[in-house]
């Protein structure tokens, strides 16, 4: 689900026209030819989402769809609808991964640090999942906002990231695209709990299970899932690149193209030279050489992960200022994965 705010593009006039449904994506195809009769979902809550919400400004976009805030008409209480347009589901794998998505947000047990899916409706044109709203902001401008940032703040985000994965891997659900844009703030407290919010690449997998599909964010994959043979061990290491970026503001597996990143992540070297990776201490980058190691048999499993001295003694952890150069880092590649969302968003 996408959180970048941008413009919602303004309606048109009415001219004495029915008024237009603002649930309906693709206005083209209510007016007339039917529509389409394409069924997604095997059973939504209902098919006219309009009698119960009502649709507010824009929250963001992505590939297949429109995320507003929508209120409950009946309690006034605000979520975020995320309408997906059927006339960009154009195969029966996009038709596939939107129903998988909904399966397993309904079957993951509700969890204080994964989004909750209210509600499931579906029309000719649009499905529409109606979920709790995080209104606090992604994960990097918090930190870049708070000033003051500690190895112990990477310790408790990494925690939860990491307890998030636990749970999925629980329940049989493989997440396969973890990263910083996928978890919000609930809200704008200082105590306000980080969620997961998209499990749009999510599968089910059973235990000795292979799979072969590259999906996920270049930075974020695991060398295993290149080579196109993984299982859940894949979430760990992206989880790892996560703490990496936390402690020093830029990923382990870096270059200017997305080949040179998967080079450098079949080669798998960490640098631990380079500021402030002398000062973060030796717990700290031994967690996180265990948790990217390239051999997935030998990598940490998330209850491992959850089990390390670092994390079990999390609240322990060095709470001196990891430094301003980590700050501006992370602003930097914040700003820069914005960019390229926008990007995207121009050519889609």
């Amino acid at each position: 689900m996408g959180n970048c705010c941008v413009t919602p593009v303004p309606s048109e006039k009415k001219k004495g026209k029915k008024k237009q449904n603002p649930f309906a994506l693709d206005y083209a195809v209510n007016q007339g030819n039917g529509g389409s009769k394409l069924s997604v979902l095997k059973d939504p809550t209902g098919r006219e989402i309009e009698l119960r919400y009502e649709l507010g400004r824009e929250l963001g976009r992505g590939e297949f769809g429109i995320t507003h805030l929508c209120t409950d008409k009946s309690t006034g209480d605000v979520y975020a609808c995320k309408s997906i347009s059927k006339k960009k589901l154009r195969t029966a794998v996009d038709i596939d991964d939107v129903r998988r998505e909904v399966e397993i947000m309904k079957h993951l047990p509700k969890h204080p640090n994964i989004v909750t899916l209210k509600d499931t409706y579906e029309d000719d044109n649009a499905v529409h999942l109606v979920m709790e709203l995080c209104e606090g902001g992604e994960l990097f401008d918090r930190i870049v906002a708070r000033g003051h940032y500690t190895e112990r703040a990477a310790a408790a985000v990494t925690k939860t990231i990491v307890e998030v994965v636990q749970m999925c891997h629980k329940h049989g659900v493989m997440h396969r695209d973890l990263k910083p844009e996928n978890f919000l703030f609930a809200n704008k407290k200082e105590t306000s709990p980080l969620k997961a919010i998209d499990f749009g690449l999510s599968v089910f997998f059973k235990p000795g299970e292979t799979f072969t599909e590259i999906v996920g964010s270049p930075y974020y994959m695991a060398p295993e899932v290149l080579k196109r043979n993984y299982g859940p061990e894949v979430d760990v290491w992206s989880a790892g690149v996560i703490l990496y970026i936390l402690l020093c503001g830029v990923p382990p597996f870096w270059a200017e193209t997305e080949q040179g990143v998967a080079q450098a992540i079949i080669r798998s070297v960490l640098d631990f030279k380079r500021d402030p990776w002398p000062k973060v201490s030796e717990n700290a980058k031994d967690l996180v050489k265990k948790m990217l190691n390239p051999d997935p048999k030998r990598r940490l499993s998330a209850q491992e992960v959850l089990d390390h001295p670092w994390l079990q003694n999390a609240k322990k952890a060095p709470n001196v200022s990891l430094g301003e150069t980590v700050r501006a880092r992370l602003k930097q590649f914040s700003v820069m994965n914005k960019l390229k969302k926008r990007a995207l968003r121009v050519m889609l």
